[in-house]
């Protein structure tokens, strides 16, 4: 398990990195800085360089354990294996979660980073770069958001949804009106890292996404459990980080939320992803 020590040293290190290789690079990207990874998904320099720093710093913390980039995963996608290992530990990394608002100019960025251990995230921070907020996780030891521990309750009102473009319109197409009151506002902000944050502090209730690359959400599950809630697969199952990614995931602080966030999903066709989606393990 990772001493309290070692977590602040990772704390420190996201927030060094973001500060050399994110905050200077906002808004001031050259031309040359951003490419396409395939159409509709971008990189900018600044991905590339905070996971390099990153890889460094936390090869100091915990020597051996191999860190799975999410970049690196772009170029040895066999990378991503490790996650699915028995008995094993490595560290996840999204060096810059929300690229296309980062290249686009809108505050809406984060770092996210985790540790795998035996297939299970014990460990899990979160950076939401533009406004300094830190969340952190240990498994079994509970959340906090800049140091304040976080309890998950029940929301008296209809729960406030994080949720997709296109899923969002099936929502918005097919509930009755009665069943559509039972939710409340459903809005994106299109980086995962930032929006696990705005459920830790009340803004929002839940999440709910299709497709769920590790590095994206095995953190933010992580805290949401510890907060009392529930992060769980479309099937009911728990949230694994190694199962595949096309699992979907509903996650909340309360485990009352959760439910009933599925429930409703329940009664709403969703779009199909697309055939034969890269997989976890």
């Amino acid at each position: 398990m990772l001493s309290a020590g070692d977590s602040q040293r990772v704390a420190e290190l996201m927030r060094e990195t973001a500060a050399v290789e994110l905050v200077p690079r906002f808004r001031n990207l050259a031309e040359g800085d951003v490419r396409e990874k395939r159409p509709g998904d971008v990189v900018t320099v600044a991905d590339v360089a905070s996971e390099q720093r990153l890889a460094v710093g936390l090869a100091k913390i915990l020597p051996g354990v191999p860190v799975v980039g999410e970049e690196a995963v772009e170029r040895e996608p066999d990378l991503v294996d490790l996650i699915a290992r028995p008995g094993e530990r490595c560290w996840v990394v999204d060096p810059l979660d929300g690229t296309s608002n980062f290249a686009g100019g809108r505050d809406r960025f984060a770092m996210i980073v985790c540790l795998i251990e035996d297939r299970q995230t014990i460990a899990g921070w979160i950076l939401d770069v533009p406004n300094d907020r830190m969340a952190m996780a240990l498994k079994g030891q509970g959340v906090t958001l800049d140091g304040v521990a976080i309890n998950g309750k029940a929301t008296e009102r209809p729960p406030k949804g994080l949720i997709g473009y296109k899923v969002r319109k099936a929502f918005e197409r097919q509930l009755a009106p009665n069943q559509r009151r039972r939710l409340g506002e459903l809005a994106t902000l299109n980086c995962a890292g930032r929006e696990y944050i705005e459920i830790l502090t009340g803004r929002f209730d839940f999440c709910l996404y299709r497709r769920t690359k590790p590095w994206d959400h095995a953190a933010g599950a992580l805290m949401l459990t510890e907060a009392g809630g529930r992060a769980i697969r479309f099937n009911g199952e728990p949230f694994r980080p190694a199962d595949p990614v096309d699992s979907g995931i509903i996650a909340a602080a309360s485990a009352e939320v959760a439910a009933e966030a599925r429930a409703i999903f329940e009664m709403v066709e969703v779009p199909l992803l697309a055939a034969n989606p890269p997989q976890v393990g």
